[in-house]
């Protein structure tokens, strides 16, 4: 639908329109980037309730006002300005902080939302009042609590939209966060700017202009808020984005938590004293569901478990002093053979385990690789001899659905790389001067 012409005193009020939309919009994500910023200070639930707070203002005005803009169209503050403003700073909650952070809000949005509902058809049952000299639209506060109801529906919808949208996104555009937070805004808030419209209609009779005018005002206004976010985690927060790779629709929340598990396992304390690697207890209360929930996200997941060559007669020859700091060693280089997002863990006296997500198996197997030429490189103070290790490894999901296969299949290969490091020694082959060559090691771990 075409826009209507506009006169000289239309074009008038549409510029002064167009300037307080701009005023509103940089108010609201002022004050609200501000609270977030403040979050670690005064709590996230100030960000929350403010967000919160401002929700019915824009159902009410998403539902009643409508302003003029350049061009003769009408958009409404509430659904172009406060609720497009609404996705970018939940979509910036998930990016700063985790996947149960922005569940909250919704979920209190939409209880809140349906107590209203069952309170207004309470309320209905009241005889008419009037003690103020003005009669209650009981009417009006049972449309606005279904077409709030409504909007809760859709905001859930639209953050397991705007999250996986993301998340996708970032396979093209890496770390180009405003990009990035315009086109998945864009991508939801054209769907749903066409479902709550239909809301609209039924509700109100919302004409077709609104459905034009809305999904420009909507487009317009997440461009600016993606540049607003996109200068905020540059200069505010600058220790980058917390990437979570792509997760399939089904339960987009549930499944990213494994996100929070990962800050679990870095903040926890649950360290080994020796080498500083996080200990088998934290493997088994921690690491085990880290692996099943990124599994489960459809991610890859490689187990990688490292085993020390010989180690008991290090011990034996050379006392338990020296053998300790060849552990504290051999764990600084495996830390320098992992990316920084991988997990490592001692598991035994001289094992230790890795656990990295989005590895393909052939990436996998270079990691393997690395790691075992990492201990080979270690040098001991006192100690003549070299250091190797085995390393056996298995990527899900090609090699098993959850950690307990991934972690069989990875000790079964370790086991055949250390017989066949055995079998070699025993037959006095000089090719084994260090564990099994690379190659018979990349057969066993990819086989």
């Amino acid at each position: 639908m075409p826009a209507a012409r506009q006169v000289g005193p239309e074009r008038v009020m549409a510029a002064h329109n167009l300037l307080l939309l701009a005023a509103e919009l940089l108010l609201y994500f002022s004050v609200l980037a501000l609270l977030f910023r403040l979050r670690k200070r005064l709590g996230i639930g100030l960000f929350v309730t403010a967000l919160g707070t401002v929700h019915f203002l824009e159902g009410y005005l998403a539902a009643l006002v409508y302003v003029g803009t350049p061009g003769g169209f009408v958009v409404s503050p509430g659904s172009s300005v406060l609720f497009a403003g609404k996705l970018v700073m939940l979509l910036l909650l998930y990016v700063k902080e985790d996947a149960t952070a922005v569940r909250q809000p919704i979920y209190g949005l939409l209880a809140g939302n349906l107590v209203v509902l069952a309170l207004v058809l309470l309320l209905r049952l009241h005889g008419p009042t009037a003690a103020t000299g003005r009669a209650p639209d009981i009417g009006f506060l049972g449309e606005m609590g279904w077409l709030m109801a409504w909007g809760s529906v859709l905001l859930y919808l639209d953050c397991l939209a705007l999250v996986l949208v993301y998340e996708k996104l970032g396979r093209a555009l890496g770390r180009h966060l405003t990009i990035r937070i315009w086109l998945a805004s864009a991508v939801v808030l054209t769907f749903d700017q066409l479902a709550f419209f239909a809301g609209l209609v039924l509700l109100f009779g919302a004409g077709p202009e609104v459905l034009l005018g809305g999904w420009i005002g909507k487009m317009v206004s997440g461009l600016c808020f993606a540049l607003l976010a996109g200068l905020y985690l540059r200069f505010a927060e600058r220790d980058g984005d917390t990437h979570v790779p792509g997760a399939p629709l089904a339960d987009v929340f549930g499944a990213l938590t494994y996100r929070e598990r990962y800050h679990a396992l870095v903040e926890s304390s649950g360290r080994d004293a020796l080498t500083g690697a996080l200990n088998r207890n934290r493997l088994e209360q921690d690491g085990r569901h880290v692996v099943d929930l990124a599994l489960t996200a459809g991610q890859n997941v490689t187990v990688a478990v490292v085993d020390v060559d010989r180690f008991k007669s290090i011990n034996d020859r050379f006392g338990h002093a020296l053998g300790d700091e060849a552990l504290r060693r051999i764990a600084d280089a495996i830390r320098g053979a992992i990316r920084p997002g991988d997990y490592l863990f001692r598991y035994g006296g001289d094992e230790f385990l890795v656990c990295a997500i989005g590895l393909s198996p052939e990436e996998g197997s270079t990691q393997a690789e690395r790691l075992r030429a990492a201990t080979c490189s270690v040098a001991v103070p006192g100690m003549q001899d070299g250091l190797s290790s085995t390393v056996g490894i298995a990527t899900g999901p090609a090699d098993g659905s959850d950690y307990r296969a991934l972690f069989a299949l990875a000790d079964a290969r370790l086991l055949s790389g250390k017989t066949i490091s055995r079998f070699r020694a025993w037959s006095g082959d000089p090719a084994n001067t260090d564990g099994p060559d690379p190659g018979i090691r990349n057969n066993l771990m990819s086989a």
